[in-house]
């Protein structure tokens, strides 16, 4: 894009669309400064602050939790397309500052596993309608840059929360449910005062009709397929950087980090901070947003014009080649650079996806598909969880192979690679229904 298409571009994008994306900014951030330590949080022991958990039953716990943040909208989409956003809107913050607030006093297993399903319908309901929204307020020429300053949104709260959160959970876990809990709290007012519904196509569907229609759409096996590798082969590997790569920093990387915490030590100084900096598990998840903040934009403008499905499969590729240089090196610089490869992968590819989707789905039915979409998110966590709580017991805690966990997961994602190259050679010519209509 040319730098004065870029700027004319952004100039036109309405102002309901900047509302959502501050809103996409404080839920993200409040969610990913949580997510970012929970599994850690959980599986530390009592006398270390945490609730003891065993690995097996915290993946029991995000296989079930993760998976209704994603299901939720292939429904909650279809009945905001109905009677409107706003109202979804006050649901879901309503529910997400109150499930944060619960789980940060509950110590029980099923009572923080109930807490947190409360947070996961506010967050299954938030979802399509932010999404919804930015692909009802752009174009097909805005279109790819509008999702791209989304995305970049998300990552931005993605960076600064649990940086805050590597601090907070120094002094108290408890604050930091309670960070989330307010940040998300604190959306309720701009959804009463600023937000509007942007325009809707007529639609006095009944919800049987709805639910017809969403059966309809999950007949179409070639969307369904594309979801299917397009998970597995990105997703299920990415949902470890909230599980098992938490586990595994700190039982063998956290000891290995001196060379980074001297360096950022030393540039803190210079800046007059006398503190000794130290690396902790909130700060993984950091090094994957910081790196989609710093590059995004500018990858988004590389791939904007480039086929859909080719993007897709070098985003995947992208992402195994980082994971690889995990398994192989654990230098604290080498761990790094494997997250930041990992994460241009991901900036890569998710982006598009999203909008291709926005682009193909009915006018009258963009929340709808766009609920869809986040089967992605169903089928990687609800795999990812179980399969990382498994994998870790048995490659790393049963036989000590840390290097053979990582080369697991990335055999998966090069076997769904290859179906992405066969699906892309042998079905996306044949456009589905919904595609073939536009």
């Amino acid at each position: 894009m040319e730098k004065g298409n870029f700027a004319k571009t952004m100039k036109g994008l309405p102002r309901i669309y900047w509302i959502v994306v501050m809103m996409e900014f404080f839920e993200r951030g409040a969610y990913y400064g949580l997510m970012a330590v929970l599994s850690a949080y959980l599986a530390l022991s009592v006398a270390e602050g945490g609730l003891g958990f065993s690995k097996v039953s915290i993946g029991a716990i995000k296989s079930t939790i993760t998976p209704l943040l994603y299901l939720l909208p292939i429904l909650s989409g279809a009945l905001a397309d109905r009677y409107g956003y706003r109202k979804f809107l006050l649901l879901s913050f309503t529910c997400l500052s109150t499930g944060y607030l619960l789980s940060g006093f509950m110590t029980g297993y099923g009572a923080i596993f109930a807490s947190l399903l409360v947070m996961a319908v506010g967050a299954g309901f938030f979802k399509p309608i932010i999404a919804a929204t930015i692909a009802r307020t752009t174009d097909e020429q805005s279109s790819s840059l509008g999702f791209g300053i989304y995305y970049w949104s998300i990552n931005l709260g993605a960076t600064i929360v649990p940086l805050a959160v590597g601090v907070i959970m120094l002094h108290s876990w408890r604050w930091v449910f309670i960070t989330s809990a307010m940040l998300t709290g604190v959306m309720l007012i701009p959804t009463l005062f600023w937000f509007k519904d942007p325009p809707l196509p007529p639609n006095t569907k009944t919800l049987g009709r709805i639910l017809k229609e969403m059966v309809m759409v999950l007949e179409d096996w070639r969307f369904i397929l594309l979801i299917l590798l397009y998970s597995v082969g990105f997703w299920v590997l990415y949902f470890q950087m909230y599980d098992s790569m938490l586990w595994y920093f700190h039982d063998f990387m956290r000891a290995r980090m001196g060379p980074v915490n001297g360096a950022v030590t030393w540039m803190l100084s210079l800046f007059g901070y006398r503190g000794a900096w130290e690396f902790n598990e909130a700060h993984i998840t950091v090094i994957n947003a910081a790196t989609i903040i710093a590059l995004q934009l500018v990858v988004s403008q590389i791939v904007a014009k480039r086929k859909a499905l080719p993007t897709i499969i070098t985003g995947i590729g992208i992402g195994i080649a980082g994971m690889l240089m995990i398994a192989f090196s654990m230098n604290a610089w080498v761990f790094l650079l494997g997250l930041a490869v990992f994460s241009v992968g991901e900036m890569t590819l998710h982006p598009k996806f999203i909008s291709y989707v926005g682009l193909i789905a009915p006018s009258d039915k963009k929340a709808t598909y766009m609920g869809y979409l986040f089967l992605y998110g169903v089928i990687g966590s609800g795999i990812g969880g179980i399969l990382g709580g498994w994998a870790y017991h048995y490659f790393v805690e049963i036989h000590n192979a840390p290097r053979t966990l990582w080369l697991f997961f990335c055999g998966l994602g090069v076997m769904s690679l290859v179906g992405l190259i066969l699906y892309n050679s042998l079905v996306a010519h044949r456009k589905p229904p919904q595609a073939a209509a536009q």
